[in-house]
């Protein structure tokens, strides 16, 4: 997949590289990231290095794992947030200047048209919907130019601000799966829910029947 960089109204998605190395490390340094996500803890420089240099470009180069830095836009020098605005594509990294991390988010294939959508906000951008915005950009991408037809999201039992983030992005949950994830050694009960184009009144290639039991 040719790498893509995505633009909202107040941030931009591009994918991570090497010069997210020093933010990623700083933002994970926060226990909450370490607790309910599975970013190996404690998190060492070497773990941002080979995450941004090396895991998440070659998710993009093997077609596996889509993994967007969600950065502030910086439209100082653009003339305003008017210009590329929405969820549309953007042709260069020239188009809009971007400020700090706010987040990571990722696009996770899991089998025939399925994906899974993970994530992670930096603490001091918590509680602005910058997630949930970041998340509802990649999820449209996902759907129009990845070929998901159904997109699914998973969290520890207990991790409610992940959750709320999947349900304002329109996530509906469907349960609970017993030992479904391994978080620090240990297998963990997980929530998943799932996200379908037509939740967000896109088409899908394939039909959708419902069953009505």
């Amino acid at each position: 997949m040719d790498p893509v960089i995505l633009s909202t109204e107040r941030l931009l998605l591009r994918p991570v590289g090497p010069q997210d190395a020093d933010a990623s490390y700083a933002a994970c340094q926060d226990p909450d990231i370490q607790r309910w996500t599975t970013v190996p803890s404690p998190y060492l420089r070497e773990h941002a290095d080979a995450f941004t240099g090396t895991f998440a470009p070659n998710g993009w180069r093997d077609d596996s794992d889509y993994t967007f830095a969600v950065r502030l836009r910086d439209t100082s020098a653009t003339g305003g947030a008017g210009e590329a605005a929405g969820n549309s594509e953007a042709e260069g990294a020239g188009v809009v200047s971007e400020g700090a991390l706010v987040a990571m988010v990722g696009v996770m294939r899991r089998g025939e048209s399925v994906a899974e959508l993970g994530f992670w906000a930096a603490k001091e951008y918590r509680g602005r919907g910058y997630m949930t915005e970041a998340a509802l950009a990649a999820a449209r991408w996902a759907f129009e130019s990845a070929g998901v037809e159904r997109l699914e999201w998973r969290a520890e039992v207990g991790n409610a601000a992940s959750r709320a983030v999947a349900e304002k992005a329109g996530f509906t949950m469907e349960g609970t799966l017993r030992a479904a994830l391994v978080q620090g050694g240990t297998r963990r009960d997980c929530w998943v829910g799932s996200l379908l184009p037509g939740d967000l009144g896109l088409p899908t290639t394939r039909a959708y029947l419902p069953s009505r039991g």
